[in-house]
This record gives structure tokens, sequence and C-alpha cells, in this order.
């Protein structure tokens, strides 16, 4: 008696383990179709979006009224969006796909600073024109590679997971048609980068002074990490680890860091002058016992290490038991936000956490500040009426364009919220409108 029953125990368990497997089967083949659903509905979105640029291009090169290309490069725009969208959707992390990636980026800013520009004042330049004809040609040689990638897929029922375990796998062996195909895609558009178009044009030449006022004098390894020392107030028994930029960096820089019991940071020393650049503290921070109001104070003394005057304060966020300082130089009154320096507090002791210094280094000179400007009262009467002004001063900041312009700058509140206002002093535009960030809410 005892054996049958041991038997039909081993039977339902037999039988409950088959059909638990095939759910767990089931539910695993749902998921990779539903991950292959994706992944070629992103691919075919992606050739859809590409033929769409392509024409679209095509259709403002062909435009002479001035009025239909901005509506039309704001469209081009919004079609960038969305195939670099697509792109992100794909499993192409391990093919090398930069190259397009930043040909749809150069695209959407190109046209998207293009189509916000007043182009009765300011119209195409023959060198605009040119580099748009440019990636015209550019887009339709990705079209027509992609359309034979489209054509293979559909042909030959290619699967996208297939391609993800080739690259997860390193599997040269597999049925690599759509790899191939990309890569061939990565060529073209490498080839058309090379040379073919005006990097000033697609806005990827910088604009900024490349950090002229760190000057031409080197300082050694030993001086940066006393430097970095000072800065971090480490013993000599505290062992540090030290790198340097290879040639060619934006900013040649020693590089520091060092590790010790529940403690780690972080720095980077400019070679050029000894400036530190970046400061970085790692530590457990316990309950706030100081308010954001006295990590501001902490905030500033800490600058007094630094050669910074007439700093201001533009922003100050409280980040779990963090606060976050954003300071800005001033010159004749007028606050210089390019020059942007941020610091970050612990708010349980009010030391140092953190601080960013390189929009100042990179960016700070002294700027020529227009004298025919608006009054603040001309400049108030552009700004929504329901906003209750608190308090205004005059700015300079970079516009959409990546133009610095003066403002009238005014700190206004609206349903319980804070807003900044930023007017041009010049033209009276509205040049920008911030929401300022409130203190999180603990959950």
């Amino acid at each position: 008696m005892f054996r049958w029953l041991l038997i039909g125990l081993l039977s339902i368990s037999v039988v409950g383990v088959s059909v638990w497997g095939y759910q767990e089967h089931q539910e695993k083949n749902a998921i990779l179709i539903q991950a292959e659903n994706d992944y070629q509905r992103s691919f075919h979105d992606l050739t859809y979006y590409i033929d769409l640029l392509h024409d679209k291009i095509g259709s403002t090169l062909a435009m002479n009224s001035k009025e239909q290309i901005s509506p039309q490069l704001a469209e081009i725009w919004r079609i960038t969006s969305l195939a670099h969208n697509d792109v992100g959707q794909l499993p192409l992390t391990l093919i090398p796909f930069n190259k397009t990636e930043e040909f749809l980026s150069e695209m959407g800013d190109f046209s998207y600073r293009v189509a916000i520009r007043d182009l009765e004042k300011s119209p195409l330049t023959d060198e605009e024109l040119q580099s748009f004809e440019s990636l015209y040609k550019m887009s339709s040689q990705i079209e027509s590679e992609l359309r034979k990638v489209q054509n293979l897929v559909l042909n030959d029922n290619l699967r996208w997971m297939d391609v993800q375990l080739a690259l997860i796998n390193n599997d040269d062996q597999a049925d690599n048609t759509i790899i191939d195909g990309f890569k061939t895609v990565e060529k073209t558009v490498e080839g058309y980068s090379e040379g073919k178009l005006n990097a000033s044009l697609m806005g990827t030449s910088s604009k900024k002074d490349g950090f002229q006022m760190l000057g031409d004098k080197k300082v050694t390894e030993e001086q940066a990490e006393k430097k970095f020392r000072d800065l971090m107030d480490l013993d000599k028994d505290t062992e540090v680890s030290i790198t340097k930029t290879g040639d060619g960096a934006n900013i040649p820089t020693y590089s520091f860091s060092f590790s010790k019991e529940d403690l780690s940071g972080y720095g980077d020393i400019s070679q050029n002058g000894g400036y530190p650049i970046t400061i970085m503290l790692n530590r457990e921070v316990k309950d706030a016992e100081i308010s954001l109001h006295e990590g501001m104070n902490k905030a500033k003394k800490y600058l007094t290490n630094f050669p910074f005057d007439d700093l201001a304060l533009i922003e100050s966020n409280q980040y779990d038991n963090v606060g976050v300082y954003h300071f800005v130089p001033s010159q004749d009154d007028v606050w210089i936000y390019p020059d942007a320096i941020q610091v970050k507090v612990a708010l349980d002791n009010g030391s140092i956490l953190g601080f960013v210094g390189k929009d100042y280094y990179e960016n700070h000179k002294e700027r020529k500040i227009p004298s025919d400007i608006i009054s603040v009262e001309d400049a108030k009467s552009k700004v929504n009426p329901k906003l209750k002004i608190e308090d205004q001063h005059m700015a300079i900041i970079e516009n959409d364009l990546g133009e610095e312009v003066i403002t009238h700058v005014f700190l206004g509140t609206l349903n319980n919220d804070t807003y900044k206002i930023f007017i041009n002093a010049i033209n009276e535009r509205e040049e920008r409108v911030e929401k300022l960030k409130q203190a999180e809410t603990k959950y």
C-alpha cells in the first residue's frame, strides 16, 4: 500500500514538474518573441525615418521661401530625434555605430539652430547650403544601405535575437548579415565625415576659449599631488594613485585617487597652472544636521581656497542629505552664467563632497558689457504678468545658438512654483524660462 502511495506521489510530482517546465518554457518564449518584435519595430521605424529624413532634406534644398524653410527644418530636427531613439533601441552596443549616431545628432543640432534663427536677418550662407547638400547625399547613402539590410531581413526572415547572441558570444561563424550591413552603413558615414562636412557649421567646433586662463606654466606631478592632498586634507600616510592624460587631451590633467576605510576620493588637477578641475569625495552621509542655507555658507568658505572673486549663488538644491550649490562670477554687477562653479556639501557635518570648476576655467575671461540695453521696467513688461517677481539681476547667458547674450533675469513665483525668466536686454526677447527645483520628497 505504501509503495503504491509513493508511486502516486512521484507521478504527481513528475507531472507537476513537467507542467511547471512547460509554463517556464512558454513564458521564456513569450519574452523572446516580445524582444524580437521590439527590435524589428525599431529597425523598420529607423529605416522609415531615414527615408523620410532624406526626403525632407531634399525638399528643403528645393525651397526658396524662408517662411517654409524654418518649419521644415524643425520637422527634420524632430525626425532625427525619433531616428536616434530607434538606434538606441537596437542591440548595437557591440557594433561600432557611433559615426551614424553622430550624424543624426549633428543633423538635429544643425537643423534646430537654423530653424530658430531669423532667416530674414541671417539667411543660409553658401557654406551652410554646401553642408546641407553633403548631408542630403549622406542620408541617401544611409537610406540605400539600410534598405538593403531591410530587404535581406524580410526575405530571409532574419532575427535580431540571433544578432544579439552573435554579438554577446563574439560568434564569427553565425549569420552576421545584419551586423555586416550596419558596419557598411557606419563605413559610409565615416567616409563622408572625413573632410566633407564643415565642422564649425555643424556645431562640433568649440567656441570656448580652451582653458586659456590656465596659462602655459606647467606644474610637476609632486606639486599637483600636494594641491590634491591639501584640498582633501590627507595625511602623508594615505596612499594616492596618480595617472595623467595622454597627448591631445582637451585639458591635460593629473588624476588622483585614494581609498581608506569608509572614505574614498578622486580629483583632476590641471598640468597647466595646477588648478583643481574636479574634486569628488565619497562617504556615507548620515541624517542632515545643518540646513541648506548653512551648507551654502560652508560652500562659500570652501571657495575662499580658490582665486575666485565676486561669486554669486544662482541655485541651491538638496538631494537627500546633500546640498548642491551653483555659483557664478560677476563683472560690473552682471552675473556670468557660462562660468559656473559647483560645490557639493554633506548636510550631516558640513564637509565638502565635491567641486567642479571646469566651466569656469574653460570660459572665464573679461567680457564686454553693452551699454545700449533696455531698462529693467521695459524688460519686466515682457514677463508674464501672473508671475509675482521677487528678485532681479542682470546676467550673461548662452542662448539656444550657443551665443552669449546679456539679459535681465527675474526670479518669481507662480502657483507655488519658482521660476527664472531671462529677457534679452538688447532685443527684449524672452530667451529662457527655468523652473527651479524644490527639495526632493522622501518616500
